[in-house]
Parts: structure tokens; C-alpha cells; sequence
């Protein structure tokens, strides 16, 4: 009986963050995130998973990423999407979002 009302919590646990990311991925669709990118694969920027690896454990990371979403730019990829720029998202994305948007990506 103990392990079952063990389980109960990590369901809960897992369908909340099942739910976030739901959330967070219409968040990257209403803001037009998903024009070039996607979690899985590279469409014309790279995939979110692929970010998410190469920005593992790297404390400047979000601080970075953030800028970067904020005014655009090129660069970091330049292999992978062929030198065509992130344009810039601010400020029709709010810094909030932004920043919602960012750690979506690194939680990946």
C-alpha cells in the first residue's frame, strides 16, 4: 500500500510537466519561435535538444541565450543554419517570454 500512494505524487509530477511544456511549446508557436526551430530536429536554426546539449551545464548560458533571442544574431551556429541569422524578438516577445522561452530550451 505504501509504494502506491508513493507513485501517486511522481504521476502528479509528471503530467504537471507534461502540461509546462505543453504550455511553453504554444508559447514558442504564438511568438513564431517554430518557423526554425523545432525540439527534435534543425529546421533553419537548430533544434532546441541540440542547444539544450551544448549549453549543458554552462552557468552563463541562459544570461546568453537570452541576449541573443532579444536582438538576434549569428554566429554560434553558423554549420548548422549556414550563416542565416536568429532575427531579432524583441520586443514583440516580452522579456518575460523570452526568458519562459530560454529555460523551456535549456530544460531539454
Amino acid at each position: 500500500m505504501k509504494a502506491k500512494w508513493l507513485m501517486v505524487p511522481a504521476a502528479a509530477a509528471a503530467l504537471f510537466v507534461s502540461g509546462q511544456a505543453s504550455a511553453d511549446l504554444a508559447l514558442a508557436k504564438k511568438s513564431g519561435c517554430l518557423a526554425c526551430h523545432s525540439v527534435e530536429k534543425k529546421i533553419v536554426g537548430p533544434a532546441w535538444k541540440d542547444v539544450a546539449a551544448k549549453y549543458k551545464g554552462d552557468a552563463g548560458a541562459k544570461d546568453r541565450l537570452i541576449a541573443k533571442v532579444k536582438k538576434g544574431g549569428k554566429g554560434n551556429w553558423t554549420k548548422v543554419t549556414g550563416g542565416a541569422p536568429m532575427p531579432p524578438y524583441s520586443p514583440r516577445v516580452s522579456d518575460d517570454n523570452i526568458a519562459k522561452l530560454v529555460d523551456f530550451v535549456l530544460s531539454l
